[in-house]
């Protein structure tokens, strides 16, 4: 429990005044890329930072110190339960304080505002409601474990291209109505102590200098007390950066904030008694995750929550955020559940299914102790039934990192070649910014090996190859492949994360081992202050003709009972840095689910992507399950829902599209610098419900192993209550939807809009009565000119409905 009994003032007041102003600027500034510094004079150790939103990483961006790794947040909205993404912010703390973490850089609460933004996955709903609820429940969860949430991107931050220089043109309405929305609902709600700001610009101004939104908006309208911090290298500017609000610019040493900003208070450029401000906002920061030695924090160890079970958490929320969008009646009887009783032989399909693709690419990147693959997952739960595995395609044709198969460990050597450390690794990468293991230095390391055994699933010629600027000598059974200089002829970071190389080929026995080794000595460069090691072993089966390979799938299908094939994206389609081109499934996983089809009608689709993806063969499968990234546990998740043992409890978040023609909004890509929101406060379902096409499934949809009858609503503006009776012959779990039409069209306004949900649970045969109330904020728009929020009286309908399209019971109230 958070205590609000604790007075800081007092305490963050006499270090201000024991600060000379080299030490205050000092504190503003990262010490290192994910910390800020210590002033011991004042008591005060050095906060901790860390992504991300599915696990926290660390300081180092390596997997010798394994992470929980949580479904993706578009996973968790699925749920549509604030408390389940509260229970999620709370593990997340749970393992913050476990690695030394005070800050976590989640959650993105940014907008789906189109289907091809690159980050979509990060981020939770198309909807500023729902976004902004799951959002409040996962900060409040995080602080509750004495950690600080840090709500992000502030604001407009819904693409990644040119994503440091884009202005985003945005008029007042649909930017307080939308995409300011979330931030608003979560300050009110959950009261964050730190907001990032993002690297774009908004009508004209970048966000780490955007005084109007920054200090007029977040800190002066809403009364947000907490520190702002800038997205790493988003601060340009230190007066501007000063002026505009921002406290903390990240990452260190170098800056624009430090030594000089305390040149330019020197000079007069900026007024000292602004760096004070900042500087009292940091030690709040610090007092309330107890780096503040002369004052508890906000949440004594005495009223921690209690410890969850990551992996038990994580199977939870991979289950409850599965959507099923289709699962048509096979032999009188729906496709899904599975009947494990009756089930003799089953064909799992895909190359996700044995390499589970858990999470998306970036930031968002944690390194599981253990991943549960989609096959794995099911062979376990079907212990008496035939479970055939064939690849079928593969959606991707580059090198992956060493994974599946190898067990490596990382050598680190000074200049003597004198081992100084030795580290396992859970795959062939290691990524240390700014940090090296412990008991290392940056100065005295001078290689790095990553050493170990590949034993191959398959017999044949393996490729290796290298990732990563500088020298490499990759060894692979005893024969050089490899031993030079790698180098990139672009921006020296961006060349650090370059896809790999292919150095060599050698002909392997499956289920031979042999020994590995990569040796590489970094690039130690003036350009780059900071200790930079980044490099890694990459690897691909040997190639085989992908007609072939669809064959096998075809045939195994063709033997079996049920084939369940599961389709996925890749890190080159969703990650961090860029947003998508088209909606396609990469590869031929397309051509591999219609032939599927044509030989087996029970035939289940598990879909692994964090954004929508066309799927042309949608209506011809038996069953369609959307997992999102489904975290480590995905295969047990997946298995638990197949055959029944749960309920999958997803409804969209998002809009689904058939095609990316369909969208009402496709533009992610600035013309002269500027990225124009034309759409004004049109996007997602909103925007469907103006246009002729359909999408491939609405907002909100989904489906369970029962049925339901909603029989009657009543209330008023301030509440609704549902009456509804789950009429199947299971216990099953419904979100009860509220969406607002209004009678008056005098205002531009979408047709409908979400106001309210619930999650309800009942038994076979029982009836459950749920009350939800109703925002005020639901009868309102913000008025261009007022310059306010305004509630439009006149008559709504209100709807409670499975999905947008799907409005089971409704009345009427008369709002002012």
């Amino acid at each position: 429990m958070i205590r609000s009994d604790i007075d800081h003032d007092a305490a963050i007041e006499a270090a201000v005044e024991q600060l000379d102003l080299d030490a205050k600027t000092s504190l503003l500034a990262g010490r290192d890329v994910w910390s800020l510094p210590a002033l011991p004079q004042v008591g005060l150790r050095s906060i901790v930072m860390s992504d991300g939103p599915v696990g926290v990483r660390g300081v180092r961006w390596a997997g010798d110190d394994p992470s929980v790794a949580l479904p993706s947040p578009t996973a968790l909205a699925a749920t549509w339960d604030p408390d389940l993404a509260e229970r999620a912010g709370r593990l997340l703390a749970q393992e913050a304080r476990r690695k030394g973490v005070d800050v976590l850089l989640a959650p993105t609460v940014n907008l789906h505002r189109s289907p091809l933004g690159g980050r979509h996955f990060e981020c939770y709903s198309e909807d500023p409601y729902l976004t902004g609820v799951i959002g409040t429940g996962f900060v409040r969860g995080v602080q509750e474990g004495g950690v600080a949430a840090t709500v992000k991107h502030f604001v407009a931050n819904d693409a990644e291209t040119d994503r440091f220089t884009v202005d985003n043109a945005v008029a007042a309405r649909p930017l307080r109505e939308l995409y300011l929305a979330p931030f608003e609902a979560i300050v009110r709600d959950a009261r964050p102590w730190a907001i990032m700001a993002a690297y774009n610009s908004v009508n004209g101004t970048t966000m780490t200098e955007h005084r109007e939104l920054v200090g007029g908006v977040l800190r002066g309208e809403w009364g947000f007390d907490g520190c702002v911090v800038s997205d790493w290298l988003a601060a340009r500017s230190t007066e501007g950066a000063l002026r505009g609000g921002l406290d903390i610019a990240m990452p260190g040493p170098v800056t624009v904030y430090g030594a000089q900003l305390a040149d330019a208070v020197r000079a007069g450029r900026v007024d000292e008694a602004d760096v004070d401000d900042a500087v009292r906002r940091v030690l709040r920061l610090a007092a309330r995750v107890g780096a503040l030695a002369a004052v508890p924090p906000a949440v004594p160890a005495d009223r921690l929550p209690a410890p969850i079970d990551g992996r038990a958490l994580a199977r939870e929320i991979a289950c409850r955020g599965v959507v099923l969008v289709r699962n048509a009646e096979l032999d009188g009887r729906p496709a899904l559940p599975l009947d494990a009783a009756g089930l003799r032989h089953v064909a799992v399909l895909g190359r996700a299914a044995i390499d589970a693709r858990i999470l998306g690419g970036g930031s968002a990147t944690v390194y599981p102790e253990q991943v549960v693959s989609p096959l794995d997952g099911l062979t376990a739960a079907l212990p008496d039934t035939t479970v055939t595995f064939a690849v079928g395609a593969d959606p991707s044709d580059e090198m992956g990192e060493a994974g599946a198969g190898f067990a490596l460990r990382a050598v680190v050597r000074d200049a003597a070649g004198e081992t100084i450390g030795t580290y396992p690794l859970p795959n062939g990468s290691i990524t240390w910014l700014g940090e090296v293991p412990e008991g290392v230095t940056y100065d005295a390391l001078h290689s790095v090996e990553i050493a170990g055994t590949f034993t191959p699933r398959d017999s044949g010629e393996h490729a290796f190859g290298t990732k990563g600027l500088g020298e490499h000598e990759l060894v692979v059974d005893g024969t050089v492949l490899f031993a030079g200089t790698q180098e990139f002829s672009g921006d020296q970071l961006e060349g650090f994360f370059a896809p790999p190389v292919e150095r060599g080929r050698v002909a392997l026995s499956a289920g031979t081992p042999v020994e590995v080794s990569l040796t590489y000595t970094p690039v130690k460069s003036a350009e780059i202050p900071l200790p930079v090691v980044v490099f890694g072993l990459a690897h691909s089966e040997p190639e085989r003709d992908p007609g072939d390979m669809i064959d096998e799938a075809v045939a195994a299908a063709a033997e079996a009972e049920a084939a369940i094939v599961v389709v996925a994206t890749t890190e080159r389609v969703e990650s961090e840095g860029f947003d998508r081109t088209d909606l396609e499934l990469p590869g031929r996983q397309n051509e591999l689910v219609a032939r599927v089809a044509a030989v087996n009608p029970r035939t289940i689709v598990v879909v692994n992507a964090g954004s929508p993806v066309a799927m042309p063969w949608r209506d011809d499968v038996a069953a369609v399950l959307l997992g999102w990234f489904p975290g480590q546990e995905a295969g047990a998740a997946l298995a638990d829902v197949l055959l029944g043992h749960q309920e999958p409890g997803g409804r969209l978040p998002t809009t689904w599209p058939a095609t990316l023609a369909d969208a009402p909004v496709t533009e992610v890509t600035p013309v002269e610098g500027v990225l124009p929101y034309s759409e004004g406060v049109f996007i997602g379902y909103r925007a469907w419900d103006r246009g002729d096409n359909a999408p491939a499934y609405p907002f909100g949809h989904g489906t369970g192993y029962t049925t339901w009858e909603y029989d009657s609503i009543s209330g008023d503006a301030n509440t609704v209550t549902v009456r509804l009776r789950n009429t199947g012959d299971r216990h099953g779990r419904e979100i009860v939807q509220i969406y607002l039409t209004p009678g008056d069209d005098s205002v531009p306004r979408p047709r409908r809009w979400l106001a309210g949900f619930a999650p309800v649970e009942a038994a076979a045969g029982a009836s459950v009565d749920i009350s939800i109330p109703l925002p005020l904020r639901a009868f309102e728009i913000w008025d261009e000119t007022s310059n306010a929020w305004t509630t439009i009286p006149g008559e709504y309908r209100i709807d409670a409905a499975r999905s947008f399209t799907d409005s089971r019971v409704a009345m009427h109230v008369t709002v002012g």
